[in-house]
């Protein structure tokens, strides 16, 4: 179910280029009517570890901070400027649980939107099934509050604050089924 949300180019009314007024040029760009440049509105690339441990457990965090603050979700987050995803979701990975990731394997990918600073980022989340040098020392660190294996049937999409990752959530766990 796609949300209808504000465009993007509400917020940005001024060209990065001279500072003239942007005009809407078409549904994915907007125009500066000084200078003449093109801006493309893009989504944000982010990625979601899905870590599933050889007890049949998914490793999920809490997050300590807003959006969906004490919800549930699974390690990830934004993609740094000249990383591939794959770097990304084991830097997120490393930062969030202090583990490396030793193998990830891309699964799917997902829209969704993301509010930060008051303002909404629209973002593309890949996921990807993680591997991880060790369960034993998984703790807590950056933006998640707490850590914890959850036995796959206990796993209730619900409990999962972020649209997309309640989605892949879903999936993943239909997945299993079949």
């Amino acid at each position: 179910m796609q949300k209808i949300q504000a465009h993007p180019f509400a917020s940005f009314k001024y060209c990065p280029r001279c500072g003239g007024e942007f005009q809407i040029n078409n549904e994915k760009s907007s125009k500066c009517a000084s200078c003449g440049f093109v801006y493309y509105f893009n989504p944000s690339a982010a990625t979601i570890a899905v870590i599933i441990n050889d007890k049949n457990e998914l490793l999920v965090c809490r997050r300590a901070k807003e959006p969906a603050k004490g919800t549930l979700d699974l390690p990830g987050g934004f993609c740094d400027m000249y990383e591939s995803a794959e770097e990304g979701v084991a830097r997120e990975v490393l930062e969030e649980i202090g583990r490396k990731v030793t193998h990830a394997e891309y699964l799917f990918s997902l829209p969704n939107t993301y509010l930060y600073s008051g303002f909404l980022v629209h973002t593309i989340d890949s996921f990807f099934r993680c591997k991880i040098d060790s369960n034993d020392t998984i703790s807590a660190h950056d933006d998640v509050a707490e850590c914890l294996w959850m036995p796959l049937h206990e796993v209730t999409p619900d409990d999962f604050g972020l649209d997309s990752v309640r989605e892949g959530i879903i999936r993943i766990l239909s997945h299993l089924d079949s």
